[in-house]
């Protein structure tokens, strides 16, 4: 049998160790993990209520058209429920975006480097040209020099705002300039998966602002984050109706299940649980921060819920180290950053016990 060549190319994604297997290979009882940038809060409880609720209906197909989450998204945002459109976490809709535009081998989708790896996925999958702008001096994203790159065949921007891995934010201006400055038909996608920790700035650009005022952009947030329902993959979008239907095409009949929905529309409403996360990740940065900087490091200016810094020496021995000691991080060396690592926010405990085992790697 023959796979497409393009396919095997492919690097499959590689998620944070997860902590049980950290606990078997080493012998550990102890793992903090600060890799995947999960809510250290755990789910909302009204989400945990409502998901008990619905246990009993799990032999039935979900809502097809998950009615009433887009109904619950689309009066939350003050938008039009048919521009408003869910999927199995956001990675499918990046997927299927990707999908819906990508036709040609010369088609091309331009992306930032470093950014998140399921845009170059999309690329990859469709087997068009992927090109990759590199990061401006301070770590953020370059708009002009994605504006730059447009050419006659690209299709699809995807801005990462705040960025991931680097946690870094471009302005409301910068954003303005770049739309301003290519063809209509290029869609720009503002994936905003750390929306609630970054919108507080500002010259924050709201997504919502921008599909309100232009038929090419489309707005992306999720519901892993803030609102703690990683392990549900729940992701949603603000879109032109015209691309709500073709992803509506494309998509799978049931690709968010019936207790994702019911959990999201209940997190949606728990609006204390997310004042109270976004709280604990502001003295989380904080933290993080201030350890970074008194070991000698460089600390990206994050408006997400985690930091990378440069620490001046190579993070993956730093990164081995800590796992021994039961602290699961991101090291920057498979990014290309090699003198770079990732935390994301804790608990005030585990945060304490990282700082603790940082410090120790750092000075040996």
């Amino acid at each position: 049998m023959t796979i497409r060549p393009n396919v095997l190319q492919m690097v499959p994604y590689s998620p944070g160790k997860p902590i049980d297997e950290v606990k078997r290979e080493l012998g550990l009882e102890r793992v903090i993990k600060l890799a995947s940038n999960e809510n250290p809060l755990g789910p909302s409880p009204k989400a945990v209520e409502a998901v008990s609720m619905m246990l009993t209906q799990m032999h039935l197909y979900p809502d097809g058209a998950a009615f009433q989450l887009r109904e619950a998204l689309a009066q939350k945002f003050n938008l039009p429920m048919r521009q408003v459109v869910v999927g199995n976490g956001s990675d499918e809709i990046i997927h299927l975006l990707g999908q819906i535009f990508l036709e040609k081998g010369s088609d091309e989708i331009i992306v930032g480097d470093p950014s998140f790896a399921r845009y170059d996925a999309a690329a990859g999958l469709a087997d068009c040209v992927l090109t990759k702008v590199p990061l401006t001096p301070d770590m953020r994203l370059d708009l002009v020099g994605m504006a730059k790159a447009v050419g006659p065949n690209t299709k699809l921007i995807f801005i990462a705002n705040p960025n991931n891995p680097t946690g870094t934010m471009v302005s409301r201006q910068e954003v303005d300039a770049l739309i301003a400055s290519i063809p209509s038909d290029v869609v720009v996608v503002l994936d905003e998966a750390y929306f609630e920790f970054a919108s507080g700035a500002d010259d924050f650009p709201n997504s919502l602002d921008y599909v309100q005022r232009y038929s090419n952009v489309v707005g992306m947030r999720t519901f892993s984050k803030a609102y703690g329902l990683a392990g549900l993959r729940v992701g949603y979008a603000f879109v032109p109706e015209v691309i709500a239907d073709a992803i509506d095409r494309a998509r799978e009949p049931f690709n968010v299940n019936i207790l994702a929905q019911a959990a999201a529309i209940a997190a949606l409403n728990d609006e204390q649980y997310v004042r109270d996360t976004v709280e604990l990740n502001r003295r989380g940065i904080e933290t993080l921060e201030s350890v970074f900087r008194e070991v000698g490091g460089t600390p990206f200016s994050s408006h997400a819920n985690f930091v990378m810094a440069d620490i001046g020496r190579p993070a993956k021995p730093v990164f081995e180290s800590l796992l021994k000691r039961g602290v699961i991080i991101r090291s920057g060396h498979v990014l290309g950053m090699p003198n770079c690592v990732r935390v994301s926010v804790g608990t005030d405990e585990g945060l304490e016990v990282f700082v603790e085992e940082f410090r120790t790697v750092m000075s040996s």
